[in-house]
């Protein structure tokens, strides 16, 4: 049985783990470069690793808290390649095209309150209680 093409190069060992990181180097640089949006959550990464680094917590609920910047960052990434992929395809509007765009929109909100759920639980129970 032959195979369909992939349009992925043939690396197999340690040289498709270098490609790969590679890879994932150059999305996030152009990620950073060409979104506003992954611009800000990497600065809100930033400074909410700095501010986790400082504050007396349990190490488990600033692994917590860092874990919802990284979530957030992640589908924020993940938003930006469906929008990407679809404004490749055809920039005339398209309902299917809209309702992608949307639901990459709507993960991403949803992430933005799961990662403010827990961070305004866990520091409302650290200052106030």
């Amino acid at each position: 049985m032959s195979e369909l093409p992939s349009g992925k190069p043939g690396h197999r060992g340690i040289t498709r783990l270098v490609k790969a990181y590679q890879n994932s180097i150059k999305g996030l640089a152009a990620g950073y470069k060409h979104e506003e949006a992954i611009r800000m959550e990497v600065w809100i990464l930033l400074l909410g690793t700095l501010f986790l680094l400082f504050i007396d917590m349990a190490l488990y609920e600033r692994l917590a808290m860092w874990f919802c910047l990284m979530l957030l960052l992640t589908v924020e990434i993940l938003n930006s390649a469906i929008e990407a992929t679809v404004d490749r395809i055809g920039l005339e509007y398209h309902e299917l095209s809209g309702r992608a765009k949307d639901l990459g929109s709507a993960a991403v909100f949803i992430a933005m309150i799961f990662s403010g759920v827990i961070w305004g639980v866990l520091l409302t129970r650290h200052f106030f209680f």
